[in-house]
């Protein structure tokens, strides 16, 4: 037990924090996506991808980005990731050369932009939260500007005509041959100072979705988790109040871990069933006892709950197939499905004690050790090097991230 204890301390030590600087190394850049994302344009299902990361010398941003491949409508948009701050901010840029052009900018939703010189202004809250750049803020201004012209020209020739010569004087900024301002006023800061420290942990951000039993629009709650002596989990909930579909997902915030993980409990007592368990995707669930394997492409996703919990989930989620009982089985199959449903039953009452084996390549599962900090007497670990169809479920033998410019 001494070599368990040894290997899960040496784990949970390279852990990287969930929210990474930003940088052009694609292998430190983690994301999650979320499919079936409804699409404002066409209403058909799209794909959200959300990005946690630091912006060096600033502060830790949620990055998010839409993409419809019906309609190919896309967007992205950036929400803080902390508290509103007691002071606001007003940063002010002088553009001199074509250098500062390329300057990043960060604008958040309640923040302000001007230039003054053109008396100019892009008021609060009437765009999105953005990454990008002055030469990016310029454009984006010009595109906003040019998106009624077609219907002003009709409408209202002379004002059309007006705001085509403004539009010029735009784009002319990005020529830098006179020096102009760009002001940003946060009226309602989200940033943090430098000696202040973030507590992620009570937070909880919100982003919108579509449900997947209606489709209807619903929030989606994500939420990061730190279980202790493991890792960082980011835990996602959604709550249809139109259908009453409730779903709930938990994805890892540290990127495939170097070595699998095998976790053996062997249940002693009733009390073993308020472990908590976190169950990745990519986990596979085993009773040897009862001769059975619960692989990790049925259909039980990431789940954070209690090893009670994660048992009732798999005996629902077997009495949902079709196949299994009813009338398309056989009396022999059908009643021996019932016997081993009653068993799991039994299991998740603590009247039949076994062994719950929890085997995830991926390293990123998760069974509580309540001796903790001493080693579980109940509980063997292994960690032990993927094969290569392990590294193939993952995508990992196809993955480079050294020299990948070049050729092979």
């Amino acid at each position: 037990m001494a070599d368990t204890a040894d290997s899960v301390e040496d784990t949970s030590s390279d852990n990287k924090p969930l929210f990474r600087d930003l940088t052009g190394d694609i292998d430190d850049q983690e994301t999650t996506e979320i499919d079936d994302t409804l699409c404002m344009n066409c209403h058909e299902s799209g794909t959200t991808r959300l990005l946690m990361t630091r912006i060096p010398y600033f502060r830790e941003v949620v990055l998010m980005s839409f993409d419809c491949p019906h309609c190919n409508f896309s967007n992205n948009e950036l929400q803080p990731a902390s508290t509103i701050q007691d002071q606001g901010v007003r940063a002010t840029l002088k553009v001199e050369t074509s250098k500062d052009l390329n300057r990043q900018v960060v604008k958040a939703e309640s923040a302000s932009l001007s230039i003054p010189e053109l008396d100019f202004e892009v008021p609060s809250n009437s765009q999105k939260g953005v990454l990008t750049t002055v030469e990016g803020v310029i454009d984006r201004a010009v595109r906003g500007l040019e998106q009624e012209q077609p219907i002003r020209r009709a409408v209202d020739p002379a004002t059309a005509e007006k705001i085509d010569a403004f539009i010029e004087k735009l784009r002319g900024l990005t020529d830098v041959k006179t020096p102009f301002t760009l002001a940003e006023n946060e009226d309602a800061p989200t940033g943090a100072g430098a000696d202040e420290v973030e507590n992620l942990a009570d937070e909880v951000l919100s982003f919108n979705t579509n449900c997947p039993n209606c489709q209807s629009p619903v929030p989606t709650n994500m939420k990061v988790v730190d279980i202790p002596y493991f890792k960082q989990v980011i835990v996602m909930a959604t709550t249809c109040d139109r259908c009453g579909h409730r779903s709930n997902e938990v994805k890892s915030a540290s990127g495939v871990a170097e070595k699998g993980r095998r976790m053996t409990l062997n249940m002693t007592d009733p009390s073993d069933l308020t472990r908590d368990v976190l169950k990745s995707e990519t986990c596979t669930v085993c009773i040897p006892e009862l001769d059975f394997e619960l692989s990790l492409s049925y259909g039980i996703g990431g789940k954070f709950t209690t090893l009670e919990g994660l048992i009732i989930d798999i005996k629902e989620q077997l009495e949902k197939n079709a196949f299994c009982l009813g009338d398309s089985t056989t009396d022999t199959g059908g009643n021996k499905m019932k016997e081993f449903l009653a068993k799991l039953g039994e299991i998740a009452e603590g009247k039949r004690m076994v062994h719950i084996e929890l085997d995830d390549p991926a390293g990123n599962s998760y069974l509580q050790n309540v001796y903790a900090p001493d080693p579980d007497p109940e509980v063997v670990v292994e960690d032990y090097v993927r094969n290569h169809q392990q590294n193939e479920d993952l995508g990992l033998n196809q993955m480079r991230t050294e020299n990948y410019a070049e050729d092979s």
